[in-house]
């Protein structure tokens, strides 16, 4: 097949394409008209992702459960499987608390910049870190209401969420992923003890609906290309607001603290991810990033686990070998609960607001409270909309000193502006993990059969 009709490459060009258009538009002051002719483009095709997400997962994890007829098989999988994902988010933040001591991102801003921020926090005796009648932003207020819900529920409201009392409710949010990975598993098990003449025809329904939903996933895929355009282009005029000077501007400021958080994305990936998949996996570099580019390019570009899940399991299986049983039960619940790019980009987002706002880094405990709250966080938010905003408010929440003088919020607010950028790299981290994991647990299940280059 010749390199130009390759999914991979068409992404990247059309991520390229998207970015120059970006940056000439920004110039010419043509943020409405991608707003309003080139941006729903990419949203059509990230809902497109979404619609079929849901079915995508319940045909799937039903047909691989019922599939089996071994359940220690299954528990055997979910405990490598949430093993894995938590060592390595536990990890990540290890990695980003490492790169923001070390390149101290909050210390390399200007004086100037830093005082101006320190005066808007400063905070009466008593008042709360984010006291939501005081906050301009409405992203904020409810990321602080969404933060203040997370806490007051309790030590295993995760277990609660993830039991839906309404099965179409359920699927008719994608924020409720880890529900229908519930309710398929339930069905399956139920299936595998119905007696097989009255199991084989269930079965089969959801045999064919789920080749049915493939063949969907075929056809959104083949807007791929324009849709990235859409999204990149619309990402750098939102980003600009016709003005591309405020890009640079911005960057400026928050140079290093982005720099940071790059780097130590970059870092996990290689050490972590790459270092597993050499050591407990056949699969060759050039096979893994072949087979995951699509999925890694649209999860950039669209910043959601959620809306590139179809096209992980679709490169999993086809591209690196990896057995529908697996694929099936493995990524859904790692587009869920797997966030090691994210949990990386809180832990350095908040000691980077510390070093900001308190001119002084955390303490070695409280930076090691930093990464219990964030492993935790990212699974106990997983549900929760703007889930990256709340581990980040929680985490602050829970570290910020009770007599500091200032309050986090205009750090946080002036972070805010860079989060998209930081979002899609952080996002393609992990999908990455997520492939990773399926990879590693496929291997150790004799389910991976890596194909020949």
């Amino acid at each position: 097949m010749a390199w130009y009709r390759q999914l991979h490459w068409q992404i990247l060009i059309g991520m390229a394409l998207g970015a120059l258009y970006g940056v000439f538009a920004a110039q010419q002051g043509w943020g409405g008209f991608t707003s309003d002719w080139i941006a729903p483009i990419g949203k059509i095709f990230v809902n497109l992702l979404k619609l079929i997400a849901m079915p995508l997962v319940l045909t799937s994890l039903v047909c691989g459960v019922a599939s089996l007829s071994d359940f220690k098989k299954l528990s055997r999988m979910g405990g490598k499987t949430i093993a894995l994902y938590l060592g390595t988010t536990a990890v990540a933040v290890t990695i980003g608390l490492l790169m923001v001591n070390l390149i101290k991102p909050g210390e390399k801003m200007a004086a100037d910049q830093k005082a101006k921020l320190q005066a808007k926090g400063q905070k009466v005796a008593g008042e709360d870190n984010f006291a939501a009648d005081k906050i301009d932003s409405d992203k904020l207020k409810t990321g602080v209401a969404n933060a203040n819900k997370t806490k007051d529920s309790g030590p295993l409201a995760p277990l609660v969420n993830m039991v839906p009392d309404n099965f179409m409710g359920s699927a008719s949010d994608n924020r409720n992923m880890l529900q229908i990975v519930f309710v398929s598993l339930l069905i399956g098990i139920a299936l595998v003890q119905v007696p097989e003449d009255k199991r084989k025809p269930v079965f089969a329904v959801f045999q064919g609906l789920q080749e049915v939903v493939i063949k969907v996933v075929f056809m959104i895929m083949l807007i791929a290309p324009v849709a990235v355009f859409a999204l990149i282009a619309d990402t750098i005029t939102g980003l600009a607001k016709d003005d591309p000077g405020a890009i640079l501007e911005l960057f400026k400021t928050l140079g290093w603290y982005c720099l940071c958080v790059i780097a130590g994305l970059a870092l996990h990936l290689v050490i972590v991810y790459l270092g597993l998949l050499k050591l407990l996996t056949p699969l060759t570099l050039r096979q893994f990033f072949s087979g995951m580019g699509p999925a890694q390019l649209l999860a950039f570009s669209s910043s959601s686990s959620g809306a590139t899940l179809p096209v992980t399991m679709k490169r999993c299986e086809e591209k690196l070998g990896v057995a529908k049983e697996t694929s099936s039960f493995v990524l859904p619940l790692g587009a869920t609960i797997n966030m090691d790019g994210t949990a990386l980009y809180q832990a350095v987002a908040t000691v980077f607001i510390g070093q900001v706002m308190l001119d002084t880094s955390f303490t070695l405990a409280t930076q090691v409270n930093i990464v219990l709250l964030t492993v935790l966080a990212s699974v106990g938010t997983a549900a929760v909309p703007g889930a990256g905003m709340v581990m980040l408010i929680i985490i602050l929440e829970g570290v910020w000193p009770a007599d500091a003088p200032v309050t986090p919020v205009p750090a946080f607010l002036l972070i805010l502006g860079v989060d998209r950028i930081l979002d899609m790299c952080r996002t393609a981290v992990n999908v990455t993990g997520d492939a990773t994991v399926a990879s590693i647990i496929a291997k150790t299940e004799n389910q991976l059969k890596p194909p020949e280059d």
